[in-house]
């Protein structure tokens, strides 16, 4: 195969991995993905892919595919926002808090709202709330329509209330 082709059999695999992803399909998905990134590495395999072990209950898989991911390209804000996505679920704020700083600045991230939602929910669990809200009201400036962010902010302003 030139390598035209590698990397586009590496994308026809990566699609191929997605799809079964999103049909529950989490072990052909790792192996796809496992396929796409043996033919050429990008940090969107390594991030899906890690998305993939956390389905499976695999958080430290999905880590250890993240910084892989940050690894082959750091401007990609994607892995930053999900390492911070999974320590918040195991229930370590301050951990998390300066990966998804990291996911905010990234020149390459969509969707932006993710990581200032995941801020925010880490400022709660810590009673930060001035943060918080401010987080949750960024991330609905760049998603107005955001219904996790717009739950997150009204049960904040009835808590804090």
């Amino acid at each position: 195969m030139s390598g035209q082709e590698t990397v586009s059999r590496a994308w026809e695999l990566l699609q191929d991995a997605y799809q079964a992803q999103m049909e529950g399909d989490y072990e052909r998905a790792v192996d796809l993905y496992q396929a796409s990134l043996s033919l050429h590495p990008t940090a969107e395999a390594h991030t899906f892919l890690g998305w993939t072990y956390h389905f499976l209950g695999q958080s430290e898989d999905a880590i250890a595919e993240c910084k892989k991911a940050i690894a082959v390209d750091p401007d990609f804000g994607n892995p930053y926002n999900d390492i911070g996505a999974y320590l918040i679920e195991q229930g370590q704020y301050d951990e998390a808090i300066p990966w998804l700083e990291r996911a905010i600045e990234a020149r390459r991230y969509e969707p932006r709202h993710f990581p200032h939602y995941n801020l925010g929910r880490a400022y709660v669990a810590k009673e930060l709330y001035g943060h918080a809200q401010a987080c949750f009201e960024n991330a609905l400036r760049i998603e107005p329509r955001y219904s996790l962010a717009k739950q997150a902010l009204g049960q904040l302003r009835r808590q804090v209330n």
